[in-house]
């Protein structure tokens, strides 16, 4: 098997590159891309073409043992090597390019190999072994043979002297000029070319959302139907029954109107205590499927609202020219909300900040803290934020390295409809 460890540390240059600044010289940047051909290429015809051959034959022998053991060798590698292959061409190309491997999960190593025969994904990778062994390897060897082949002409013509290895050197100074003028542009048609074999297609991107979006179709309908549940429990058994008693003292304080005036006026104040007590859980509960705050003065007053009853010091800095949507608003509020609660409960912390801020089509909010640290991020409050968040579109990312601070940083696309702005506070 390939020591591709050694060949990593051989090839260290090609993995860190890295699109060079408009102010570096131009000769670095083509004889790096050189560079980097080279050892693709060297990657490209004795590596990429052997495991395409082996690849290939693993696939008949798939029933035997042999098979599955070469599978398990050829496979690996060809991960291995075409993850090299899309962390350079991202790199030039300066964009991330997923690989998009089915997940195998507890997956036993004897069925594994029949999982990957019917991954897309690995299939790209086979079709990257072949492309890489013959038009890559093209395109990566070229500007290197035009950038020595000069130098093999100088050599020649004064080793031999002859009138041949004299015309060539004539040519040398055109072939030159080629190398100057074609390097970045076969760089970037191998790297363009990689992407396009290695990456998703367009239609795979798009059963994968499809998927996405149904999975969080589904958790929210089930989310919205228990939510229902349990507000038609709490009415049931909070307010309609505070109602009741109401009505009851009412009626028992008509009784007793004319009979025993005290005891009904003891009746007529149990019944008010009541009623207002049924107000009281009525307002609670209103508040927990729209606060009043987000109704009253938008998102980032509702933020404000719950920096101030914070039992800790909260910042808010806030640059929303506008109004989200009410569904976007409700989201965020609460995800602000349970992250501050985080903080509050688990995190030790003495001041925590909140920053929302809208840039190019996307709400952008980051609740941070300094507390300890050590946050879970796939824990199941963050897990339910997810959810929450899946259902825009939304995206969540945490960093809470031990001993803090821990950032929690939420986005959503969405556009704005009134143009309006809330100063920062502290």
């Amino acid at each position: 098997m390939t020591d591709f460890g050694a060949m990593g540390t051989w090839l260290a240059p090609i993995g860190s590159v890295q699109p060079l600044p408009v102010d570096q010289p131009a000769l670095r940047e083509r004889l790096r891309l050189t560079v980097v051909g080279v050892g693709l290429a060297l990657l490209g015809l004795p590596v990429a073409l052997a495991l395409g051959i082996l690849s290939i034959i693993s696939v008949p022998l798939g029933l035997a043992v042999v098979g599955l053991a070469l599978a398990w060798a050829v496979v690996p590698a060809t991960e291995l090597l075409a993850g090299l292959h899309r962390r350079v061409s991202g790199t030039l190309l300066d964009e991330e390019i997923p690989a998009g491997y089915a997940p195998t999960g507890d997956t036993t190593g004897f069925l594994r190999p029949f999982l990957w025969l019917r991954d897309p994904a690995r299939w790209r990778d086979v079709g990257f072994l072949w492309f890489s062994a013959t038009g890559g390897f093209v395109l990566s060897a070229l500007p290197a043979l035009l950038l020595t082949a000069p130098v093999i002409h100088l050599i020649g013509a004064i080793l031999d002297g002859g009138v041949f290895w004299w015309l060539l050197v004539l040519l040398d100074g055109p072939m030159l000029l080629t190398w100057w003028l074609v390097t970045p542009h076969l760089a970037r048609a191998r790297a363009l070319a990689e992407r396009g074999i290695l990456g998703h297609s367009r239609v795979e991107q798009l059963e994968q959302r499809v998927e996405e979006v149904t999975a969080a179709r589904t958790e929210t309908l089930d989310h919205s139907a228990a939510e229902v549940r349990r507000i038609e429990r709490d009415l049931h058994d909070g307010a309609q029954a505070q109602m009741i008693a109401a009505g009851m003292h009412l009626g028992m304080a008509e009784k007793l109107v004319t009979s025993d005036p005290e005891a009904a006026a003891e009746k007529l104040r149990q019944a008010r205590e009541t009623t207002l007590s049924a107000l009281a859980e009525m307002r609670a509960l209103i508040k927990g499927i729209h606060p009043p705050a987000l109704a009253d003065t938008g998102l980032v007053g509702g933020i404000e609202a719950l920096a101030f009853a914070a039992p800790i010091a909260v910042s808010v800095a806030a640059d929303v020219p506008g109004h989200p949507p009410a569904a976007v608003e409700s989201a965020v509020y609460f995800v602000i909300a349970e992250c501050l609660t985080n903080v509050v409960k688990h995190a030790d912390a003495n001041r925590a900040w909140v920053k929302v801020e809208y840039v190019e089509g996307r709400l952008r909010a980051e609740v941070g803290d300094d507390g300890r640290g050590g946050a879970d991020p796939n824990g199941s409050g963050l897990e339910g934020v997810r959810r929450r968040l899946s259902v825009f579109d939304g995206t969540i990312s945490v960093s809470s390295p031990a001993g803090g601070p821990t950032v929690v940083t939420l986005e959503l696309p969405c556009a704005l409809s009134s143009q309006r702005i809330k100063p920062s506070s502290g």
